[in-house]
């Protein structure tokens, strides 16, 4: 339920900007083919060619199923049966196609690693 909550907060922040008029107003370079400016989040997705849709759904279908354990990769395991919530496979470089440098859990690892007692003293804030 962690990564839905967090999906749905990212989708909940995508719709307040797609009302702002930085991103449904006037474009130099149209995002996308067919591209009507002053609409409403709706309205843009229904804009959206239906190829585009497609790949958005596939795109996610795709990690979706990674997620799930498709990819399976040695030690993982899902969060129902005891494992990490929240928690992403590392999927760098393991899409075949050696595009994905990105691991989706951490892709920045910018911050140093948080020490148990530092984890506890998070939890209880």
């Amino acid at each position: 339920e962690i990564k839905h909550g967090r999906v749905a907060m990212a989708a909940f922040l995508g719709f307040i900007a797609q009302c702002t008029p930085q991103v449904s107003g006037e474009h130099t370079f149209a995002p996308y083919r067919g591209y009507v400016a002053g609409c409403s989040p709706q309205e843009q997705w229904d804009n959206i060619p239906t190829i585009g849709k497609f790949q958005i759904l596939v795109f996610v279908g795709m990690l979706e199923s990674y997620g799930e354990g498709a990819g399976s990769p040695e030690g993982y395991v899902h969060y129902t049966k005891g494992g990490l919530p929240g928690y992403f496979p590392d999927i760098a470089g393991r899409a075949g196609f050696g595009q994905v440098t990105f691991d989706l859990y951490k892709p920045f690892p910018i911050f140093p690693e948080q020490s148990a007692e530092q984890k506890e003293r998070g939890r209880r804030v």
